[in-house]
């Protein structure tokens, strides 16, 4: 299982120390950019989920591509 865990700059190096020392657990730091792209798939994809429920209505894709 994986787990994505947000903590305070000044509290990482602690909490990556305490995860490693468990023989279960691997921890690993990503860089502010991948962590923005993570959380920008999680959005897309509630979204994307929210649209074939019904509950918001898609954009035609040519209308997006208008836009740019």
């Amino acid at each position: 299982m994986k787990v994505l865990v947000e903590v305070n700059d000044n509290k990482g190096d602690f909490i990556l120390e305490l995860l490693n020392n468990f023989s279960f657990a691997r921890a690993k730091m990503i860089s502010p950019a991948k962590a923005q792209l993570l959380e920008e798939i999680k959005e897309a994809v509630e979204n994307l989920n929210l649209v074939k429920q019904g509950k918001i209505k898609a954009r035609p894709a040519k209308e997006l591509l208008n836009e740019l």
